[in-house]
């Protein structure tokens, strides 16, 4: 009986709300200070695009030169890591076609994405904003790492970062 009732129930709810916030962090290739005041303006309004265009939504998007932090809304049917090696892969493409950069600009491998729910959106968000006053007491590394702690993630601290 239980079993119909929930099946019935199922059949009335023709279609599924959900939103699933994350919280992204990656670093330049060897957290190299490469991104620069000068356009980080116009990288970030790519990166908007290219989430854009994925069907996602970016809510804030804010950094340092060595590394940069997305709030971004996901729908279910939605792959994070996708979205992420997207975002990394064209911006780098898009950094090295402008030549911003002497050499070859790379994004560092791996991220950190943590949920969030939607009572902590103006938390993170102003967090995000105010990334330059975070940095003047914390390095990017003291930050990770406290992130990972926070969210009670298992990391060695050799895999954390790739200095090369």
């Amino acid at each position: 009986m239980f079993i119909e009732s929930v099946g019935e129930e199922r059949q009335k709810m023709a279609n599924t709300y959900t939103q699933l916030y994350f919280h992204i962090v990656f670093a330049v290739k060897g957290r190299t200070n490469l991104i620069s005041i000068k356009w980080k303006e116009e990288l970030y309004k790519y990166i908007t695009g290219i989430i854009t265009n994925k069907n996602q939504k970016l809510i804030a998007i804010n950094g340092m030169p060595d590394h940069i932090h997305l709030l971004t809304g996901m729908k279910p049917d939605g792959c994070l890591s996708d979205l992420v090696r997207d975002i990394k892969a064209n911006s780098s493409k898009f950094i090295n076609e402008k030549k911003w950069v002497v050499g070859k600009f790379e994004w560092q491998q791996g991220f950190g994405a943590f949920t969030l729910g939607h009572s902590q959106l103006d938390v993170i968000g102003s967090y995000i904003k105010n990334q330059q006053q975070h940095h003047k007491t914390k390095s990017f590394r003291e930050e990770y790492i406290e992130f990972l702690k926070r969210y009670e993630i298992d990391y060695k601290t050799e895999y954390i970062f790739d200095d090369n």
